[in-house]
Order: C-alpha cells, then sequence, then structure tokens
C-alpha cells in the first residue's frame, strides 16, 4: 500500500500542478454564469477539471471521479474514488483576488488516502497522505499549540449564499466575540490548509 500511496500523492500533485496553470492562463479572460444563488463558475473551472481529470484518470483508468462542475460521481474498481474542486474561491478569482486553489482527494470506500490543496498564485502546495501526516510545499505541518479559543486565528468559510438569520452567520457572531482574529479568505480549502 505504502508504494501505491506514493503514485496517487505524486498523481494527486501533478493533477493539480495542472489545473493551477490553466486557471493562471485563463485570469482575465473568461465569462463567468452563476450555477446557484452567489454560486459563480467560469470556462475556467471547467477546463480545470477536464485538465485534472484526464490526469487522474489517464493514470487510474479503473477509478472513479466527482468533480464539483459536473456533479456525477462514479465510483471506480475497488471503491476507488477521485474528488476534485478544480476552483475553490471561484468568486475571488472572478474578482482578481488571490485566494483561489485546486482541491483534490481520493477516497476508497469512503476513507481518505491522500489529497492535495495547490494556490497557483502562491505556489504553495498542502497535501498529506494516510498516516503520513501534513505537508506544505515538503515542510512538514503542525497544530498550533493554542489551547483558547481567545488565543486563537480562526478561518471561517460560508456557503455561496447566506442571510443573517443563517446558522453559520450565527456560529461567525459567537467566534468573533470570542477569538482572538477571524478570517475568512473566500476559499474553504485553502481556510482549511
Amino acid at each position: 500500500m505504502e508504494d501505491s500511496l506514493d503514485r496517487y500523492l505524486e498523481t494527486c500533485l501533478k493533477a493539480a500542478r495542472a489545473g493551477g496553470a490553466i486557471l493562471l492562463d485563463w485570469a482575465g479572460r473568461f465569462a463567468a454564469r452563476e450555477k446557484g444563488p452567489a454560486d459563480l463558475v467560469t470556462e475556467a473551472d471547467l477546463a480545470s477539471q477536464e485538465a485534472v481529470r484526464g490526469i487522474l484518470l489517464g493514470a487510474f483508468p479503473d477509478h472513479g471521479f466527482l468533480g464539483e462542475e459536473n456533479g456525477a460521481s462514479t465510483f471506480g474498481k475497488d471503491g476507488y474514488r477521485w474528488i476534485v474542486d478544480p476552483l475553490d474561491g471561484t468568486t475571488n478569482y472572478v474578482h482578481g483576488l488571490a485566494q483561489f486553489c485546486v482541491s483534490i482527494a481520493l477516497e476508497r470506500h469512503g476513507e481518505p488516502l491522500v489529497g492535495c490543496v495547490y494556490d497557483p498564485k502562491a505556489d504553495d502546495c498542502f497535501y498529506a497522505s494516510r498516516g503520513r501526516g501534513a505537508f506544505v510545499n515538503e515542510q512538514k505541518l503542525q497544530v498550533s499549540d493554542v489551547r483558547e479559543l481567545s488565543q486563537a486565528l480562526v478561518a471561517m468559510s460560508f456557503p455561496p449564499r447566506v442571510t443573517r438569520h443563517d446558522i453559520n452567520v450565527q456560529d461567525f457572531l459567537n467566534v468573533i466575540e470570542r477569538a482572538q482574529a477571524v478570517r475568512r479568505m473566500g476559499s474553504s480549502a485553502l481556510n482549511l490548509c
């Protein structure tokens, strides 16, 4: 399994970088449309997803694929499935804000095996594989030693459309009063990283 994890992760990183390169290439020359209220999609999302899909399924044709931009999900042989968001932070991307990324994971029967989040503007690649820890650009990551919310920097995300009465807004208000600081950068995957 260790050799397989290495191959999966290597392919995952290659696909994320290819998707990110497409996003940079498309920057400033795309049309955006709403796929739902305040939920944008661009030609860049679609082009990135197709490039990522081609690399992943080219290397592992028996695997399944779930991409955000087509909604169709398939499970592959032995329960393997790649899960892809080819452009997380589309609103940022559309408005020229640098906080966007490509997010990819591989699961088997619902258990995560490898994953990466690639920020093409900063050229930062966050990645992990089962049992090996998490890294950014070859540097091992570790959790903060902060134990109290009052000392914590918290990153939060919202769905595309929220109202003032939404539970997400209420949670945000509760946390903002208690945390040292709160950031909302517009890319859920980068917030998590």
